[in-house]
């Protein structure tokens, strides 16, 4: 009688799941080749970095994770590559303001790897030297957000950071 009860807790338990992880979006732009592999290489590096959560189905939900890295060098852009890792995650029993959490800081942390080793193999297989992206605390980045919505009062359902 006490299994009851206790699988009664488990199917009210909060569930989160990975559905699937996937590519949504990639672009790769080296506007100024051969004359950048000429040139001295002195990479500047710009990032920019943006999440997005859509509701599919009641406890389906899609997050994207759209970065963009531009390099330049020598004031000319070097190249372009534009990256959105999407994934799909079961998320179920979560109150409301911590789901936003996990979509707007827990999914984005979870895509980010998968996001770095796509920009990486683009851009050395577009000819240039390895590009790996230093770790993102998406945690501050939502505190952030959060921040800026309170302030403005409005409520959007997407974060950016440069």
């Amino acid at each position: 009688m006490q299994q009851q009860p206790n699988q009664a807790n488990q199917a009210n338990a909060p569930q989160f799941e990975i559905q699937r992880i996937f590519v949504k979006d990639i672009s790769f732009e080296a506007p100024n080749t051969p004359h950048t592999f000429v040139e001295e290489w002195k990479p500047e590096v710009a990032l920019n970095l943006e999440t997005k959560s859509n509701r599919l189905q009641d406890n389906l939900h899609e997050v994207v994770l759209s970065i963009t890295a531009t390099v330049t060098t020598s004031k000319k852009t070097a190249f372009l590559v534009e990256v959105h890792q999407a994934g799909v995650f079961m998320i179920n029993g979560f109150p409301s303001e911590q789901l936003h959490q996990m979509l707007g800081s827990f999914c984005p942390n979870i895509l980010f790897p998968y996001a770095r080793e796509v920009i990486s193999d683009v851009v050395v297989r577009g000819g240039f030297p390895q590009l790996i992206l230093a770790p993102v605390n998406f945690d501050a980045l939502y505190a952030q957000h959060m921040e800026k919505q309170g302030q403005e009062g409005n409520g959007g359902g997407a974060q950016k950071a440069n």
